[in-house]
């Protein structure tokens, strides 16, 4: 470990016939399910790097089970969504010999990831501890709900998250329920913050030779990821509410209804504002006393909403989009998730990709990487494996070097 591996070392074909990623020769052993950390080792896969993916037999990631929707083979399209570029081994942790193939991978990896709760790799004899111990390069990436001391045995769902971290007392309407996000944003947002910790460690080990762990959990990254409202809270003890769409520092900055959908208005600053009132013929609104500053639009904002759901109502918002744009003020429909991919095709920007290794009949469509590197892009060399696909390949290599 701590050194760029070769396709003569047993781990070939992984990167045949692609270009040069900026992860390529980083092993990473993935035990990890569902979600958040899946979806890290799929970033880091994308740019390069060899993920193992292991998997309980017969059963596999839970998210292998959660359809419909399903693909043509009926595979769940929830575990499409974050598998691709790994190849999938199944390692009965039950069973010494198991668990013995387990250490055997995390040996011959440079990282290892895992979402189980706090405590379960160390009572299987997998935890950092002791695997760093036998290998002091290891970066061993430890992904838990609510942390690894009081919150240990809290099970970390997003839903829960959502409710418990405070992000759906902001979301909804004002006088209706707290709702939450429509997909499992802090189990991404985690995702995120694990990919990053782990390419701060592979830095850090570049410079010494030493590994280390690190540790994210669900409550602290959505803390985080709060931002503007956690800080509210933090500085000036303000506990923030449901707003619906509005914001709570800037206004108009919400959706508004049209002649036929809702159109989203982001105005922030006062010449964006000027330029929105000449737009929709009250161009008086930005000399309004009540409307002059952003913060006297933030203290009269249901006059002003009145105002301008009044003037949008007569034209559609595909329109208003058009006119608005052409005059600097940032606005657009409220679009389906068809509209919103056709949307970044129209502006030349990654939307779906197709994924094959050459040996598959139909390929799979997956939602492009959202980093463009200009000297090593992200690659898509496999598509989501199914379970055990590569097991016999993997643990030859354990046999080969016995």
């Amino acid at each position: 470990m701590g050194t760029q591996h070769s396709a003569s070392d047993g781990w070939a074909g992984v990167h045949d016939g692609a270009g040069r990623g900026a992860l390529e020769g980083l092993r990473i052993a993935d035990f990890s399910r569902v979600l958040a950390g899946p979806y890290a080792t799929m970033l880091l896969a994308d740019l390069g790097a060899d993920v193992v993916k292991v998997e309980r037999p017969g059963i596999g990631d839970d998210t292998r089970a959660w359809h419909p929707p399903a693909d043509h083979d009926g595979t769940s399209t929830y575990f499409l969504s974050v598998n691709r570029n790994k190849r999938s081994v199944v390692l009965d942790l039950t069973t010494d010999a198991g668990l013995e193939q387990a250490r055997a991978l995390a040996a011959e990896s440079d990282v290892l990831v895992e979402n189980f709760r706090p405590g379960t790799m160390e009572r299987l004899g997998l935890g950092q501890r002791e695997l760093r111990a036998r290998h002091p390069e290891l970066i061993y990436c430890s992904i838990s709900g609510f942390g690894s001391g009081a919150g240990a045995a809290i099970p970390g769902y997003d839903l829960l998250v959502q409710a418990v971290g405070g992000l759906m007392s902001v979301t909804g309407e004002a006088a209706g329920e707290p709702v939450k996000a429509g997909v499992a944003l802090v189990d991404v947002i985690t995702g995120l913050h694990a990919s990053l910790g782990i390419l701060a460690a592979l830095r850090h080990r570049d410079a010494t030779g030493e590994g280390q762990h690190v540790e994210v959990n669900l409550l602290s990254s959505l803390l985080s990821a709060m931002v503007n409202q956690a800080s509210a809270f933090a500085v000036a003890g303000v506990v923030p509410g449901r707003m619906g769409n509005a914001h709570p520092s800037i206004a108009p900055y919400e959706t508004f209804p049209t002649a036929d959908r809702p159109i989203a208005v982001a105005v922030g600053n006062d010449r964006q504002f000027a330029a929105l009132a000449e737009v929709v013929g009250d161009p008086a609104l930005a000399a309004d006393d009540r409307f002059r500053t952003n913060a006297d639009r933030v203290a009269h904002r249901a006059e002003l909403r009145d105002v301008l759901a009044e003037r949008l109502g007569i034209a559609g918002a595909d329109h208003w989009s058009a006119v608005l744009l052409a005059e600097g003020v940032p606005a657009g429909p409220v679009n389906t998730l068809g509209e919103a991919f056709d949307f970044a095709r129209k502006l030349g920007l990654p939307g779906i990709v197709d994924v094959s290794d050459g040996a598959e009949d139909r390929p799979s469509r997956q939602v492009a990487s959202p980093i463009a590197l200009s000297g090593t892009p992200a690659q898509y060399r496999l598509p989501p494996p199914g379970l055990g696909q590569h097991t016999a390949e993997i643990l030859q290599r354990f046999s080969d070097h016995a």
